[in-house]
C-alpha cells in the first residue's frame, strides 16, 4: 500500500513538472510574424485602409462585459436561493 502512494506521488510532481517546463519554454517557440505593412505595401495614403487596420476595438470588450455580468447575475442568483433553502 505505502508502494503505490509513493508511485502516484511521484506522478503527480512529474507531471507538475512536465507543464511547468511546456510553459516555461512555449514562449521560446512561439514567435509571433511580422506585422503587415498598411495599405497592403503601398505608399502613405496610398490606399483606403486605415494605418492600424480596420478591427473594431471596442466590440470585445462590451461583450466581455455583457459575460461578467451575466456570470455575476447568476451567482447572486444562487446565492440568494440557497440563503432563501
Amino acid at each position: 500500500m505505502l508502494k503505490t502512494k509513493k508511485y502516484t506521488d511521484m506522478k503527480k510532481v512529474l507531471r507538475v513538472l512536465v507543464v511547468t517546463a511546456f510553459i516555461l519554454a512555449g514562449p521560446l517557440f512561439m514567435m509571433a510574424q511580422n506585422p503587415p505593412h498598411p495599405n497592403g505595401g503601398g505608399g502613405p495614403g496610398g490606399g483606403n485602409t486605415p494605418v492600424g487596420g480596420g478591427a473594431p476595438i471596442g466590440g470585445g470588450l462590451i461583450i466581455m462585459m455583457a459575460l461578467g455580468l451575466g456570470y455575476g447575475a447568476r451567482r447572486v442568483f444562487d446565492a440568494r436561493n440557497k440563503v432563501m433553502e
